[in-house]
């Protein structure tokens, strides 16, 4: 197990050794808090767009659905008649310089593989800049939108937003409740009493604390053909090679169990790059994966490799207390 496998198990587990990383964690606070004092006091520039910023993140390490519910949110606007632009930092992206826009025939090693994603699945006007400012400035200049999402946004102060939405995995929570590095927090975990709303990912219910968030699987794509077939096209008892880069794969690899089928687990490095070779097993089972995978093996892919695809559901009150918020933001 790599060094950043074992923190992250660490974080949520729970290990003894951690406190030694409490001096760390000390200085690590007293840089955000001078950080975000100096964007409050206006001593750092902060620019805010002439049209309404959705910002979604998180607080922690480690994956919590924030993509797909991006996805959700592109089609909730869009159903409203809303013309929806996305911003993001683009993980791993190399364009040859930014703001760059992300089209769906890049590839993932240009445009970042969970940019490539919301474009493809969309066809969303995105833009990618470590400065998500200057993404934003590039996207308005180029087309017109009536609402902005700033993906994973939390922490850029330098970008004014309207509405911040933090999801949260609901089975981990918060790890130790530590901040980096003694803990998986980005941020203390008071930044949540700040945010417009949580989304607890996996929560049955909503709570006291936030909205309920599941994450459906929809249907089985195969990379080659692009066919769309329905979850039965594998049998209950169905043995795979099942592939997650992302930041929880367990998460991936649960789902997979609860659909009934017997996943062998090869769990990579969130973004992970891909080669044909890491993929090519001793047998002829299929090879089944996340979308957010897909995107970076579609070039080498074989005919029995798939993704799962899942659509977030937020619970009713969440979209009815958004329904509330997109009235006050852009009335009619």
């Amino acid at each position: 197990m790599k060094f950043a496998e074992r923190l992250l198990r660490a974080w949520y587990a729970g290990h003894p050794a951690l406190h030694l990383l409490r001096p760390l964690e000390a200085l690590y606070r007293q840089v955000l808090r001078r950080r975000r004092k100096a964007f409050r006091e206006g001593r750092r520039a902060v620019y805010r767009a002439p049209v309404p910023v959705l910002v979604v993140g998180n607080i922690t390490l480690g994956g919590t659905g924030k993509t797909p519910m991006i996805l959700w949110l592109i089609d909730f606007l869009r159903q409203r008649g809303l013309r929806v632009g996305v911003v993001s930092r683009g993980y791993g992206a190399r364009p040859p310089y930014t703001p760059w826009q992300v089209t769906s025939e890049q590839d993932a090693t240009l445009a970042g593989d969970e940019p490539l994603l919301i474009v493809q699945r969309t066809g969303v006007p995105l833009y990618i800049a470590a400065e998500r400012s200057l993404a934003v400035q590039a996207l308005l200049e180029a087309h017109a939108v009536d609402i902005l999402l700033c993906d994973d946004g939390l922490q850029h102060y330098a970008l004014a937003r309207d509405i911040e939405l933090v999801l949260i995995d609901a089975a981990r929570g918060l790890g130790n409740g530590r901040c980096l590095p003694a803990g998986p927090l980005r941020e203390p975990a008071e930044r949540l009493q700040e945010v417009d709303a949580c989304l607890y990912n996996g929560a049955p219910d909503d709570s006291p604390h936030g909205y309920a968030l599941t994450l459906q699987p929809t249907a089985l794509i195969n990379l080659c053909s692009g066919e769309r077939v329905a979850l039965q096209h594998f049998p209950a008892g169905q043995a795979l090679h099942a592939v997650a880069g992302i930041g929880n794969p367990q998460r991936f690899f649960a789902t997979l169990e609860a659909l009934h089928w017997r996943p062998i687990c090869h769990a990579f490095a969130d973004h992970a790059q891909y080669s044909a070779a890491q993929l090519t097993f001793a047998d002829d089972l299929p090879v089944l994966m996340t979308e957010k995978d897909a995107v970076k093996c579609r070039a080498f892919a074989r005919p029995n490799w798939w993704y799962l695809a899942v659509d977030a559901q937020p619970s009713p009150a969440f979209t009815a207390w958004l329904e509330q918020r997109m009235r006050q933001l852009l009335p009619r």
